[in-house]
């Protein structure tokens, strides 16, 4: 039979696959087999059906278009690689977090990067202003006061600090009962009205300055409604009458430091001071009533509060050496100031180390200088002698210390404190 036409079988391809499988078989050789499988593949004898069967499947382009999608009419199903969806889904969102963690991590927040976090979402704006992370703020040095003193009232803050501001004409009633326990507003501008607002929402005040502000009648009446009150600063206050001050100071019977001094008073004033403040008080500053304080008043004021530590009654010129007879009373007296009382002469100082076995601090600025300071610390050696120009009674930072580092309030830090690294306080609702 000829060559071309010998049967099927007897063909030398089937013959090769033949001897490539049973040798595929015995040593798993996969790439040798398609070697063998190859060369008979190439004889031209080979069937067509037989080749598509044992050549390799062609593979698909994939279209890969840059740029938008539907450029060229073809549509592109784009699809993420399975290593990104897995980076993503392995690590733990922001949003599964509770609500308790997020507030202990914002606490530690400064005041700039918190605002930047209220216009994220909804939520970190309910969570940035949880009245948790606003318990004492500390706005001084901000030049527009007004619309973040609002903002930071609504937040139930309970220590706030705001001296040497300029607040507008505001009003603060609609915020509701405040929560504030300490509040410095010492040398601000603010408008009567505003502060008004302020003060008649508060019934938790403990420490309270208003040093050199224009009050009202209205104003210490509602000072009456915080029985708390355990420091009060009114020194250099203005516009408010002496019954109105009597009836606060009955109400606040807890008062320990009160600094009222150098106001607007007359001998009516002094008079509604020392006859009602409360007979716990320890530290009291009476100065700058040169002639409106007399040595009767000093008797009633010994007599009702026999435990005074710290009593200043400089610029009282009325006063002479018959007074320290009355302040004998004393027994616990520390600290006395009479810088400028020049009808004390040095003689009647020589004795007041008899006189007051507790005295540590001895102001007399104006009645004694050079020899006769030098004359009087060798009397007195266990008193220091015109060393504290300023009085710190009932003041949050006391004027004699250097500017502190960490503006403390009454030995407290703020936690939110302003800095001029932020622009503007106010933060727009978030809608999304």
């Amino acid at each position: 039979m000829p060559k071309h036409s010998m049967p099927l079988q007897d063909l030398p391809c089937l013959s090769l696959q033949g001897s490539m499988l049973s040798q595929s078989k015995k040593n798993n050789n996969k790439r040798k087999s398609k070697g063998c499988l190859g060369e008979g593949l190439d004889i031209e004898c080979t069937p067509t059906e037989l080749i598509q069967q044992w050549s390799p499947h062609h593979k698909h382009q994939r279209l890969i278009s840059k740029g938008k999608e539907n450029d060229s009419n073809q549509f592109v199903l784009a699809r993420r690689s399975r290593r990104t969806k897995e980076s993503t889904t392995s690590g733990i969102s922001w949003d599964h977090l509770p609500d308790e963690l997020l507030l202990r991590i914002l606490f530690y927040i400064p005041l700039q990067d918190l605002l930047r976090m209220t216009i994220v979402c909804k939520r970190w704006h309910r969570l940035a202003f949880d009245e948790s992370l606003w318990h004492s703020v500390d706005l001084e040095g901000l030049t527009d006061t007004g619309s973040a003193l609002q903002q930071v009232l609504k937040t139930g803050v309970r220590m706030l600090r705001c001296p040497r501001s300029f607040v507008e004409e505001l009003d603060f009633t609609g915020i509701g009962p405040l929560q504030i326990v300490r509040l410095d507003l010492s040398s601000s501008i603010i408008p009567t009205s505003s502060l008004e607002s302020i003060i008649c929402q508060c019934r938790l005040l403990e420490y309270l300055s208003l040093e050199g502000l224009q009050l009202s009648d209205t104003i210490i009446s509602a000072l009456s409604k915080n029985p708390n009150l355990l420091q009060l600063n009114l020194s250099g206050c203005s516009s408010f009458s002496g019954p109105a001050l009597a009836d606060m100071l009955q109400s606040c019977a807890s008062i320990e430091q009160l600094n009222i001094s150098w106001c607007e008073f007359n001998n009516n004033h002094v008079k509604s001071v020392v006859n009602n403040l409360s007979p716990t008080a320890t530290h009291l500053n009476l100065s700058g009533y040169r002639e409106n304080l007399f040595l009767d008043d000093v008797k009633v004021l010994v007599t009702r509060c026999p435990d005074i530590q710290t009593l200043d009654l400089s610029d009282s010129t009325l006063l002479m050496a018959d007074c320290f007879p009355v302040l004998k009373q004393l027994k616990a007296l520390v600290h006395l100031s009479l810088s400028r009382c020049y009808h004390i002469h040095l003689a009647a100082l020589t004795d007041l180390g008899k006189a007051f076995p507790l005295l540590r601090l001895l102001d007399v600025f104006g009645i004694v200088n050079g020899s006769h300071l030098s004359s009087l610390k060798k009397e007195l050696p266990l008193v220091s002698i015109n060393t504290l120009p300023f009085s710190s009674i009932a003041r949050p930072t006391p004027a004699t210390a250097p500017r502190p580092v960490d503006y403390l309030m009454w030995n407290t830090k703020c936690r939110l404190r302003f800095t001029p690294l932020l622009p503007h306080f106010y933060v727009q609702p978030v809608v999304r």
